[in-house]
């Protein structure tokens, strides 16, 4: 596959290059600053397709990205110069097995895909927290508002198909190749492109109870108040209880609140009573709701085609002093840069399904850290704008966590992801960063990646060094 003639030949799928009409579009990404003008996208309809395109990109010495929904804000799913390995126009299917309560996924399916075709027979797996992303959340571990019940998104998959950097198909599962399995769930894309997942799913009763709650900022103490309290008796497994602080569509100062419980309406808004008894409510919409509905709720908030820059860093408790401290920050933050738009959420739910499993199990690395989120939009795509947004993320992890060099948070939030082809290196996370991430896992990985992936073809996310 050394020439663009015999990959034409091989290839079932369709090859955009900067001449062709869909150039532009395929460029298109959820974060507008993450997009990069590739030289090649291969749009693959099948396993010999991503085949063909990793032989000839390595053939040619391209640089290969991987798109799935092209979510990450860090740019993973682009490569400047380089080969995307685009998986959402083709392999975007979703099938239900309601007996073995299995979905089949193609690896460029979204998650509104799975949700919506799952919940049509009474299943639902745990899924993230917006619907217009694609499966990179499995790779990285994947939280969401049935955490608590069922664990992680990666405690779901039973299989996976995947196309590796020599071009073999091969199938990852609890008796085929095992150590892909475990590398899959949780060390990302480091390993390989995954062209279908194979999910376990659970009985889903019709409607959830699910909605935001805006308030006005003198509420945060209360609120934070009553999540410690939470926290000390222990999450109901039924619920989510995401905090944060913001500006409102008017631009007013607010608290918002993005509540799940996993029963009827009754049941959440007596479980929640404390937050709508609340003296600075401004706003209910919660209600009764399909869970596909709910897992919605937060897309008007993250539209595609803006610029945006996320970091978190994990918190070992809920504590009010740091919240009240993160509130004033970040609407001084808005104050003082009207062309950045600041979010910081304190993400609240059981963490007890998810350190049920052996740390050594999987990939991921687990804890009972609660994670946060800096999710910051902003107008304009130049440098400038980039610094402030990142020193406004740095102080908001200061407050948080003090010295935030070797707390990442959680790997799919993240802007700043060490890889080899950063064209700007001061984007690129330290090595002892990405060990942080991976913790006693890392020596593990180092050995897979060196199997599969020896001379680093995958590292457009947290890339993993193979093993010396």
């Amino acid at each position: 596959m050394s020439d663009f003639a015999s990959f034409e030949r091989a290839f079932h799928g369709d090859i955009v290059n900067p001449s062709h009409p869909d150039y532009e579009s395929s460029l298109k990404r959820w974060a507008a600053n993450s997009q990069r003008r590739a030289a090649v996208v291969a749009f693959v309809k099948n396993e010999d397709d991503v085949r063909a395109a990793l032989l000839y990109a390595q053939a040619q010495g391209l640089h290969i990205a991987v798109k799935g929904g092209g979510h990450n804000p860090a740019g993973s799913s682009s490569i400047e110069g380089g080969l995307v390995v685009d998986l959402s126009r083709h392999l975007n299917r979703v099938r239900i097995d309601p007996e073995g309560k299995l979905a089949y996924v193609g690896g460029g399916a979204l998650w509104s895909d799975v949700n919506g075709a799952a919940i049509k027979h009474g299943l639902v797996m745990t899924s993230g927290t917006v619907s217009h992303v694609r499966h990179r959340l499995t790779l990285g571990g994947g939280f969401g508002y049935l955490t608590g019940q069922y664990g992680l998104v990666i405690d779901h998959l039973i299989q996976a198909t995947v196309v590796v950097a020599s071009g073999e198909k091969l199938i990852a599962s609890a008796s085929q190749n095992t150590d892909l399995f475990w590398a899959l769930r949780g060390g990302g894309s480091n390993f390989g492109v995954v062209t279908e997942f194979v999910f376990q799913l659970h009985a889903q009763s019709t409607t959830v109870f699910a909605g935001s709650l805006v308030l006005a900022p003198p509420a945060m103490e209360d609120l934070m108040r009553l999540i410690e309290e939470k926290f000390d008796q222990g999450f109901s497994e039924k619920e989510t209880a995401h905090l944060g602080a913001a500006l409102g569509p008017g631009g007013n100062p607010c608290i918002m609140m993005v509540l799940f419980y996993n029963g009827s309406e009754e049941e959440g808004r007596e479980h929640f009573k404390p937050f709508f008894e609340n003296k600075f409510v401004i706003a209910d919409m919660c209600k009764a709701m399909s869970y596909d509905e709910a897992n919605t709720m937060q897309d008007a908030w993250v539209p595609h085609g803006g610029n945006y820059y996320l970091k978190s860093v994990f918190l070992p408790r809920p504590s009010t002093e740091i919240a009240l401290q993160v509130r004033d920050a970040v609407y001084e933050a808005s104050k003082t840069n009207p062309d950045i738009h600041v979010t910081c959420i304190f993400e609240h739910w059981s963490l007890g399904k998810v350190a049920s499993v052996p740390p050594e199990a999987t990939a991921f690395n687990r804890s009972r850290s609660l994670s946060t989120l800096m999710s910051i939009k902003y107008d304009n795509d130049t440098p400038d704008a980039l610094r402030r947004v990142r020193e406004i993320a740095d102080k908001l992890s200061q407050i948080i966590v003090g010295n935030a060099r070797a707390n990442v948070g959680y790997a799919n939030y993240n802007s700043d992801v060490p890889n080899s082809f950063a064209p700007n290196a001061d984007s690129v996370l330290s090595d002892e960063q990405t060990r942080a991430l991976f913790g006693p896992n890392m020596t593990r990985l180092q050995e897979i990646k060196r199997k599969y992936d020896p001379k680093m073809i995958f590292a457009k996310w947290f890339a993993i060094k193979p093993a010396a």
